[in-house]
């Protein structure tokens, strides 16, 4: 008797090379039947004994793709008289169902496409674009599901009759390879300055011109980089003249591992990163050894450094002697990724010296990922190339609505709801600039595309007012007549931890630069308890702080000591102070430290903040290890830097109150700030009065999470905000929760900063509305 089966295989199963190894499965189970791409999913159909049936799922399970992510499979299976197929076929492509999509993400080279590039009679040899079904891009150059070549940017570049073969064998490895090619019918690579430049080999001149000390932009698979060598500071002190960025660190490219070990510490878990498929910028510790420039990662004790990710890459390493190559993102500040040819000539003149540029049109921008480890765990600083549009499992939260969250303001990412997965977008930036909303419109039509989401039941944004995506959001919402939901900044920061560890309660400290909290004032330093109704309950936190002038003492942050300070100290004594002391911090230099006291004396133009962040950053100026703030974080970043030379520490703590009026735990910052100027003016040291502040700011907060805890009767504590990108922070805070007894939870597959923010909002969102 016969048995037929009917298979629907959900999750990552396009582009990865799902369908050939069904194919080889069931030939080797002696099959019949077929398998194609439907929609967003592969449908399966198999005749056989009804034990080879019954087991075929399993043996698919265990034989999967490497790349390849199966998240479930329905099966119908019947009895039949007779077989209606002879053999196993692989069947043309159907989009006629609809469903959630799960689009592989962009993927580093494999080791057999590498091979043949460095294979001197491959007709791969030298060959940039060298892809498979294992490796290459993905993401970036997909327009619709499903996955077919037509429907890719690939669609431009006829396969010639040997890749046409290899396209063809369900048993090659490039058997429907959407980015196969060779040199015969593939994308070109050129150098170009003014005009093309015409050389035998463009990538080995390229290497040569950067080893020269020139300034390449070099366009690769989501975007563009600004290359330079390290070893000197003649072309980085050049690059950072162009760009304007004095002291914001760069990431660099090293050929591989053992390179990378001669100038930095790697642990086993970093280098698992390093090395895996996704291939993300992963910041690591500078060694006693660091050999490249100061100029790099100036006043820091680590660096940003990723291994090579595409065959064009691995071809620039092979012709120069450099140990690493910087590779910045080629955007200005707050600007999308560069992306096309003509864009990125006219953008870049006067910053570029050449260009390394090719024909391949780039459909979805993608930066680089990076990643920082703390208390042994991973944690996204940037989640974008090799991770997105990998979505989060919601089927526990919610399966019936279509939702679209758009974040804040900075390091943005948008995120889909829909069919119980968030689907979180590529890294966006900064929504202040007219065409990075400009990108995240394009983004969010493109996503909306590939996930077939075709109405919405909500848009969810942030409470701020004035953030570009709030007024997106409430544009959409009024064009479209679809309900608007807000959500706090931290609430939501609080939710992306809780829904990546699947817990309905916690209570998590919530410490960044910047959030509008509910009553008006700057959040950035409370502690929240969180549940799955959607509602919270803020505890408590860092008391607020006159901020003078809003933005302007978040970039002199020398205002923001003062004003902290002048809750505590004589308005004289502390005129005397800044003018004998940090004069130079402030940019009108003396005059600016009457015209500060005075506005706040007037209460003019002054904000109210708790920011964590901006605690850090006074504490930071008033040490010295750093002025004004150059790029996001940097007062903060090096403060953990003086930290790691501490010899020992001091006495520093953080009095904790309880508010007589609204109940909640208060801790004095003032005071704090106050003890650190004591023990400057004594002449102690730098690098312990910077290890003691932070452990004195962790211990409180950690302090105050327990008690509502307690309150609140839950085993969670969690972390999450920027400021918990700092590894020491992180890890005490960890040691004080758990020494009391408590589970901790942090960010790991997500992002502490903002770049989860709209994660946290769907999760909210639709906590909400199930619990109306």
């Amino acid at each position: 008797m016969k048995y037929m089966a009917s298979l629907l295989v959900e999750g990552i199963v396009q582009g990865v090379g799902f369908r050939p190894t069904v194919y080889r499965i069931a030939k080797s189970m002696n099959l019949t039947g077929y398998v194609r791409n439907m929609g967003n999913i592969v449908e399966i159909l198999i005749e056989g004994t009804k034990t080879d049936v019954e087991n075929f799922p399993d043996e698919l399970k265990q034989r999967k793709p490497i790349r390849s992510q199966i998240n479930n499979i329905k099966i119908d299976i019947k009895q039949q008289d007779t077989s209606n197929y002879d053999d196993f076929i692989i069947k043309e492509s159907s989009d006629n169902l609809s469903g959630s999509a799960v689009i592989p993400p962009d993927m580093s080279i494999c080791d057999e496409c590498l091979n043949e590039i460095f294979t001197q009679d491959d007709r791969h040899n030298k060959y940039p674009f060298t892809a498979c079904t294992n490796c290459g891009p993905r993401f970036t150059l997909i327009d619709k599901v499903p996955y077919d070549r037509k429907n890719t940017t690939m669609d431009e570049f006829p396969l010639c009759n040997e890749c046409n073969d290899e396209y063809e064998d369900p048993i090659d490895r490039r058997y429907h390879a959407e980015a196969t090619c060779c040199p015969e019918c593939g994308p070109e690579v050129f150098l170009y300055k003014d005009e093309i430049i015409k050389c035998d080999d463009p990538i080995k001149m390229a290497s040569k011109l950067i080893d020269e000390g020139n300034i390449l932009a070099i366009k690769g698979i989501g975007g563009t980089h600004l290359v330079c060598k390290t070893t000197t500071d003649d072309a980085i002190e050049k690059l950072r003249n162009r760009l304007g960025r004095q002291t914001q660190a760069f990431a660099c490219m090293v050929p591989d591992i053992e390179t990378a070990r001669g100038f930095v510490d790697i642990t086993d878990m970093e280098e698992k990163s390093l090395t895996s498929v996704e291939r993300p910028i992963v910041v690591v510790d500078k060694n006693e050894n660091y050999y490249l420039s100061d100029m790099i990662a100036p006043g820091l004790h680590n660096q940003g450094i990723m291994l090579p990710y595409t065959g064009l890459h691995y071809l620039l390493f092979k012709y120069t002697d450099e140990p690493a190559y910087i590779m910045t993102s080629a955007n200005l500040p707050g600007n999308p990724m560069l992306i096309d040819n003509d864009e990125i000539i006219s953008n870049l003149e006067g910053i570029a010296d050449y260009y390394l540029l090719h024909n391949r049109k780039i459909l979805n921008r993608c930066d680089d990922s990076v990643i920082r480890f703390r208390n042994n765990k991973p944690v996204f600083i940037r989640r974008s190339r090799g991770y997105t549009p990998k979505p989060y499992d919601f089927k526990s939260i919610d399966t019936t609505h279509n939702m679209l969250a758009l974040g804040p303001e900075l390091d943005v990412t948008f995120s889909i709801l829909k069919d119980g997965r968030c689907y979180p977008s590529q890294h966006i930036g900064n929504t202040s600039k007219i065409k990075t909303i400009d990108f995240m419109k394009d983004a969010i039509a493109h996503l909306m595309k590939l996930t077939k989401t075709e109405n919405l039941d909500y848009i969810v944004c942030d409470m701020h007012p004035e953030f570009n995506t709030t007024k997106l959001a409430k544009q959409i919402s009024k064009e479209h007549d679809i309900p608007l939901i807000q959500i706090q900044h931290h609430q939501a920061h609080a939710a992306s931890v809780m829904v990546e560890h699947q817990i309905d309660k916690a209570v998590i400290i919530t410490s960044d630069g910047v959030g509008y909290g509910e009553d008006g004032s700057i959040w950035g330093g409370e502690v929240l308890y969180l549940d799955s109704t959607g509602e919270y309950i803020n505890f408590g936190g860092l008391k607020k702080q006159p901020m003078p002038g809003g933005d302007l003492s978040t970039k002199y942050p020398i205002r923001m000591a003062l004003a902290i300070l002048s809750t505590v100290i004589d308005h004289e004594e502390l005129r005397k102070l800044m003018k004998e002391n940090y004069s130079d911090l402030f940019k009108y230099n003396e005059r600016e430290v009457d015209i500060t006291l005075k506005q706040l004396e007037n209460n003019f133009n002054t904000a109210q903040t708790s920011s964590m962040g901006r605690i850090l950053d006074s504490i930071s100026v008033l040490l010295k290890v750093s002025q004004n703030r150059g790029y996001e974080g940097e007062c903060s970043m090096k403060l953990e830097s003086a930290a790691i030379g501490a010899d020992g520490e001091y006495d520093l703590k953080v009095d904790i109150s309880k508010d007589e009026t609204d109940g909640r735990y208060i801790a004095d910052t003032s005071k704090l700030l106050c003890d650190i100027v004591e023990l400057i003016q004594k002449d102690c040291d730098i690098n312990k009065i910077a290890y003691s502040s932070q452990k004195a700011l962790a211990d409180v907060m950690a302090k105050i999470a327990i008690k509502c805890a307690k309150e609140m009767n839950t085993n969670y504590i969690g972390i999450t905000g920027g400021v918990f990108y700092n590894k020491f922070i992180s890890e005490y805070t960890k040691k004080v929760i758990e020494e009391n007894g408590f589970k901790f939870i942090e960010n790991e597959n997500s992002c502490a900063g903002d770049g989860s923010v709209s994660v946290g909002e769907c999760a909210i969102a639709a906590w909400k509305i199930n619990n109306k």
